[in-house]
């Protein structure tokens, strides 16, 4: 599990294949992801502007760390044709105060 410190914008990215491993778009692209208070949030391509396209089958969402350290769990899934999925999570620690 990656360990990043509060305060950073991480880069959570998902990459659609299908059988053969040739990068698709799917139909439908959602990115669900959890904080360590437990608030479950889900974005979808199209109409939420936090799923970007990065190029054929390829997704990203950036989430700001600030005032929320603990485990971090997100998702990518994609509808319809192409449908697939893809989970991770990471770890964020309290930043050392600065005096």
């Amino acid at each position: 599990m990656n360990t990043y410190t509060e305060g950073e914008l991480i880069k959570c990215t998902g990459t659609f294949t299908d059988e053969a491993s040739v990068v698709q778009d799917p139909t439908g692209v959602r990115f669900v992801f959890e904080t360590p208070a437990g608030v479950v949030t889900e974005y979808v391509y199209g109409t939420d502007v936090e799923v970007v396209k990065d190029s054929t089958g390829v997704y990203h969402v950036n989430l700001d760390t600030t005032d929320k350290p603990g485990t971090w769990k997100y998702r990518f899934y994609g509808t319809g044709t192409g449908q697939s999925a893809g989970q991770n999570k990471f770890k964020v620690m309290r930043a050392v105060p600065v005096a």
